[in-house]
């Protein structure tokens, strides 16, 4: 009689691509490649928000250079690649701003009354659990806010913070009506 092998501990497997994507939905189908033109590597020292500004770069109203939207935005970005591996898809593009203020001058000079701030998309992955379902991983439904551009707003005013603004507006609103001239 032969003697029995000890069973091997088995681990949990990656479930295939293909039943990711069936799992995941056409969703994520191009999704890198309708960003590929776009791609660049986050600027090195992520604090380091105007190393990449193209302030003052561009004349205002020059159609012979035709350069992306994310680009030609008052508020422009790029993006980075975020990469994740327990969750489906693994590669996410993310935007990032480009500049700290926006770009309002005639020349594209930036202006710092104003801020870049990204605008946010939600969306669904697959995320990656612990359990193993037939020796493969089980995933989950997960939903996430992703950066996918940049848009200017104004910088909020010191004194704008301090004031209840509901009780400004009614006596602006008294004050207007007081000094409007009566069409009698």
């Amino acid at each position: 009689k032969a003697p029995k092998r000890p069973a091997r501990p088995r681990g949990c497997g990656e479930r295939p691509e293909e039943l990711l994507e069936q799992l995941y939905g056409r969703l994520a189908a191009g999704m890198l490649s309708a960003f590929h033109h776009t791609l660049q590597p986050e600027p090195p020292g992520r604090q380091q928000h105007n190393a990449s500004c193209p302030a003052g770069a561009r004349p205002a109203g020059d159609k012979r250079l035709r350069l992306p939207v994310n680009m030609r935005s008052a508020s422009p970005w790029a993006y980075r690649i975020s990469y994740d591996p327990t969750r489906y898809p693994k590669y996410i593009p993310e935007a990032y701003c480009l500049c700290k203020g926006c770009l309002m001058g005639i020349f594209g000079e930036e202006n710092f009354h104003f801020r870049s701030t990204p605008v946010y998309m939600p969306t669904v992955i697959l995320r990656r659990t612990s359990s193993c379902a037939g020796g493969r991983y089980v995933y989950t439904e997960d939903y996430v806010t992703i950066p996918v551009g940049c848009t200017c707003v104004p910088e909020p005013e010191k004194e704008a913070e301090s004031v209840n603004s509901s009780i400004d507006k009614q006596e602006m609103k008294l004050l207007v009506n007081q000094n409007k001239p009566s069409s009698e």
